[in-house]
């Protein structure tokens, strides 16, 4: 990787999972939220409805995700009410990546550093995934995805080697699970939990919720 990406990716503090399926979309995350080396939330869900068709996970500065996702559920709203029409997926992501590609070419002492994948179904009942890039540019992911998250090696990995175009989307939430535990034994940015969303013709469900508790044994 070159010095541009390895800076991303150590700064983006998270695990992300994004999995094609031939029946929906399979959107994954970690819970932990950190500070540099310290941890500062262990149950922070990263992967989140943003209306009843579309799902958002972002990775880097919480509160860039935060601001992000409040802007784009009301500015897809307003859309809606104007135009008598539901936006598509593809409009979704565009909008955030017009957003992101304006705010990190502003003049600004904080800079806007935040990468997203966003999921949803269209009104056809299609499903559909893009990734944002911080730097703003939207694609259509045809397979699997982790954006920018730190934990995005391990997982990339592990998928290239487990994925298969015509999986299941029951088949992709065992495996985003696995990309998570996998990313979550190596990545010090991640842990503590994860959440599993799946996005169908039929809706969007938060199929796995899971926290990660320390146990202690003695070693004799």
């Amino acid at each position: 990787m070159d010095n541009e990406l390895k800076k991303s990716v150590l700064q983006s503090g998270t695990s992300l999972v994004g999995i094609v399926c031939k029946d929906g979309v399979v959107m994954a995350g970690d819970r932990r939220s950190t500070a540099g080396t310290i941890v500062m939330n262990k149950n922070k869900q990263k992967v989140v409805m943003i209306n009843d068709y579309l799902v958002l996970s972002g990775t880097g500065v919480a509160s860039d995700i935060e601001m992000l996702q409040k802007i784009v559920r009301a500015e897809l709203r307003l859309k809606e009410l104007k135009s008598k029409f539901r936006p598509s997926v593809k409009e979704a992501a565009n909008l955030i990546a017009t957003i992101a590609y304006r705010n990190i070419r502003q003049f600004s002492t904080i800079a806007f550093v935040a990468g997203t994948m966003v999921g949803g179904f269209n009104e056809d009942g299609s499903a559909e995934l893009y990734t944002v890039e911080p730097a703003g540019s939207a694609v259509q992911v045809e397979d699997f995805d982790a954006n920018f998250s730190s934990g995005m090696p391990y997982i990339l990995g592990l998928l290239e080697r487990q994925y298969k175009k015509d999986i299941s989307v029951t088949d992709a939430i065992d495996l985003a699970v696995e990309a998570l535990k996998a990313s979550t034994q190596r990545d010090i940015a991640s842990g503590n939990g994860f959440d599993v969303m799946t996005i169908t013709s039929k809706g969007i469900k938060h199929v796995v919720e899971q926290i990660i508790t320390p146990e202690y044994k003695n070693q004799k």
